[in-house]
């Protein structure tokens, strides 16, 4: 069945802002958790969506939409909550495409953290000299897209800082990361320029694990456990869609909270 309205004939905007605008804050994170929330207005096109194509069609233009509406609706001011030592999960699981035991076994001597895109320096970084960085430290939330959460304590460079010492371009669209277990993830730049993400080298004030991550990871306490890459070794500023691991199927790319 095909529906009697095109979507083309909706202002979209000012539809988005005025259902969006009848909900409170709490209302509004949880209704865009859910795999459809706003995005569902975009059923109202006129695509035949009984075959599997026009399904995974729509399915798309729904993640899309959701995209756009949670970029909309981020506040790059408002900050994830954070705890006290005494709410940390201990022990704080281990969560991966992969068994613990398959986690990648870094050799911090011959590891070296690459910049590219659009940045001014291309220069490497070895740990030593990450670790030289002035560091921040945070209690906040992981919340895992399976259902689950832990409270943890990450220490490491406030991101923004970071972009700004390799001059990278802040008014690029993404930034995207691949790692040393094969992952790749990206965000985009609003988030990698909010206060609480980190690039993280320290668990609990140790040296991070490496079930954890080590030689380090991004903290983003803004998004869905899996936009927290772990083992990182490359970090690309790009206006180019990068796309992501769990996002290449079918994941919703902003994957806010």
């Amino acid at each position: 069945m095909k529906a009697t309205q095109s979507w083309s004939a909706i202002d979209s905007k000012l539809l988005i802002k005025e259902v969006a605008g009848r909900l409170d804050q709490p209302t509004r994170r949880a209704f865009l958790r859910q795999s459809i929330g706003l995005g569902s207005l975009v059923m109202l096109s006129d695509c035949d969506i009984t075959d599997g194509l026009g399904a995974e069609n729509a399915l798309r233009a729904i993640s899309r939409m959701n995209d756009r509406v949670q970029a909309w609706l981020f506040d790059k001011d408002r900050l994830a909550p954070e705890y006290p030592e005494s709410a940390i999960t201990d022990p704080f699981p281990f969560n991966a495409f992969y068994k613990q035991e398959e986690a990648p076994d870094v050799d911090p001597s011959d590891f070296a953290l690459e910049a590219s895109g659009l940045v001014d320096s291309k220069a490497s970084w070895t740990l030593a000299e990450l670790n030289q960085l002035p560091q921040v430290s945070q209690i906040t939330r992981h919340v895992c897209i399976e259902g689950w959460s832990a409270i943890g304590q990450w220490s490491g460079i406030r991101f923004s800082d970071f972009l700004v010492r390799i001059g990278a371009d802040r008014r690029a669209k993404y930034v995207g990361f691949k790692c040393a277990d094969g992952y790749s993830t990206s965000i985009d730049m609003a988030t990698a320029l909010h206060p609480q993400t980190q690039l993280t080298l320290r668990f609990r004030n140790r040296t991070l694990p490496r079930q954890y991550g080590f030689p380090m990871k991004l903290r983003v306490p803004t998004k869905l456990g899996f936009k927290n890459p772990k083992h990182i070794t490359t970090i690309i500023v790009t206006n180019d869609f990068p796309g992501g691991f769990w996002e290449n199927y079918g994941y919703n790319w902003f994957s806010g909270l």
